[in-house]
């Protein structure tokens, strides 16, 4: 083996120190739901809705069930719920200005404050108003998960060796998933998910910051921040020599220093910029689909209502199903792991979006024959696990690593934020209106997933490049082949890159 493709325990340390970030944001976007009634009963306790005095006085279930309908509930428990989105939104901008403030390493760090705030806020919420206090600490929350989002896919990318950079990539989504069935399984009645333990369920959401915040000052710098952005060619090389063991760092130095040279060529653009530019525009198309394929898969609607789905699909213990998904979700990612650079990124995306396409028709079938048929409740339920396994394949874990893999070094930390922006923003869309558009479809719901997927399959089989086993800077190069078929093109593209290079936006 190549020594400069070994994987050595500084790179085991790094790797996993980062996804406890990610680990955070499963945990986060998991633990909200299992413990529904319990905070809505709280929350109307709070508001008056409901005193500790009726529960002992008759029919107090009636009114109990009453107040965790009533408006003023609802809409706190939907805001407690969407505000964690929102915050995603308006930080994931900042990825890059944090990545790039003092390193991603130390992005990290500063960035943990935010989480073991949030944390506090929820764990101690019964100290003043529970309602204010959730809501405080998810906006906090989803405001620290959207820098992570983007920092642990970027820092991962950067030190990864280029044989396992896809692999080592995927570990954001595993970790994001390994969240999330945790969060299951703590968030039932009888563990932390009752009236009394539910302030610590949701203030556990700080913990892996504590974790990692310990860890980080192991963990070395991305060599590539440190050559490109800061000059650093002997820092970058020692760190090269940690991460990857003693061996001659002269390929990964020459890579880096041509791509400091382009770099330094041109410009470091912004968001703005990138918006505006014709030059990054189809690495930028292709970053933006890839990632709104991810969300508007319908994934996100079967993760936050699939106990619903479940029940309306007949199964007695739906929570138990749900956590069966959280499992299956969990080996699938494992599975992307272990494939991604070997059957490459282009592949198992193709694969995963079009075994989505047609579980969705299955589900839909299965849910609108059950009355007719009963044993259509397991194609249903088949069809749900197998919709799963098929995200995780590719559409899951690609996505987040992909990006950083399209872009050079100038525009990638833009690229990166606006890609999440994009997630973030999509996921609170599907968040937000699935309910209403499963009222006006009933069991054929999916079907709107089915024919959005067909699309996003047919896209990426035309438009997305294979990126397995190259350089940044070829793939990068790839997409300007087909925009350099004129001299006009090409010359249009060096003025652009030189007004890129005194714009000032951010």
């Amino acid at each position: 083996m190549d020594p400069g493709k070994r994987l050595t325990g500084t790179l085991a340390i790094a790797v996993f120190t980062a996804a406890l970030g990610s680990l955070q944001y499963g945990y986060s976007i998991g633990v909200i739901n299992a413990p529904q009634k319990v905070i809505e009963k709280h929350y109307g306790r709070t508001l008056g809705l409901w005193t500790e005095r009726s529960s002992v006085a008759g029919g107090n279930a009636t009114e109990e069930d009453e107040a965790e309908r009533h408006p003023t509930v609802v809409m706190y428990w939907s805001l407690s719920v969407a505000i964690f989105s929102i915050g995603g939104m308006v930080s994931s901008f900042l990825v890059g200005f944090v990545g790039d403030l003092k390193g991603r390493v130390k992005g990290m760090l500063m960035v943990n404050v935010l989480a073991v705030a949030a944390g506090l806020l929820m764990g101690l919420c019964r100290m003043w108003k529970p309602h204010i206090m959730v809501i405080s600490g998810r906006a906090v929350m989803g405001f620290y998960c959207g820098l992570t989002s983007g920092l642990v896919p970027m820092y991962i990318g950067e030190i990864a060796p280029k044989a396992y950079r896809g692999a080592l990539g995927a570990l954001h989504q595993l970790a994001i998933v390994i969240g999330i069935l945790i969060s299951q399984v703590i968030g039932l009645d009888f563990v932390l998910g009752n009236d009394d333990m539910w302030p610590l369920l949701l203030g556990l959401s700080g913990a892996p910051a504590i974790l990692q915040s310990i860890l980080l000052p192991l963990c070395p710098e991305s060599p590539r921040y440190l050559y490109i952005l800061l000059g650093k060619e002997q820092e970058a090389q020692k760190t090269l020599h940690r991460l990857r063991g003693p061996y001659d760092t002269t390929s990964d130095l020459e890579e880096m220093r041509r791509e400091k040279e382009e770099a330094d060529r041109e410009p470091r653009v912004f968001i703005l910029s990138l918006i505006r530019s014709t030059v990054y525009r189809q690495q930028l198309f292709v970053a933006l689909m890839m990632h709104l394929s991810q969300q508007l898969s319908g994934i996100n609607a079967i993760f936050y209502y699939s106990t619903a789905i479940f029940a309306q699909a007949g199964v007695s213990q739906p929570v138990y199903a749900t956590i069966g998904v959280g499992v299956i979700n969990t080996v699938f990612t494992m599975v992307s792991v272990a494939l991604v650079d070997k059957a490459g990124r282009r592949t198992l995306t193709l694969v995963g979006l079009a075994g989505m396409c047609c579980c969705t028709v299955v589900m839909t079938a299965g849910l609108s024959l059950q009355d007719q048929f009963s044993w259509m409740s397991y194609v249903s339920m088949t069809a749900i696990f197998l919709f799963v396994s098929f995200f995780e394949i590719g559409p899951g874990p690609i996505p987040w690593f992909i990006v950083a893999e399209l872009f050079s070094q100038g525009p990638r930390p833009a690229a990166i934020a606006l890609a999440g922006c994009c997630n973030w923003t999509s996921n609170f869309i599907i968040g937000i209106t699935f309910p209403y558009i499963q009222a006006w479809l009933g069991c054929y719901v999916f079907i709107v997933f089915a024919v959005l997927l067909l699309g996003f399959t047919i896209f990426t089989y035309l438009r997305v490049p294979e990126t397995k086993g190259k350089t940044f800077k070829e793939i990068a190069a790839g997409f300007q082949k087909g925009r350099k078929g004129k001299v006009s093109q090409t010359s249009t593209d060096v003025k652009e890159l030189q007004q890129l290079k005194t714009s000032t936006d951010a």
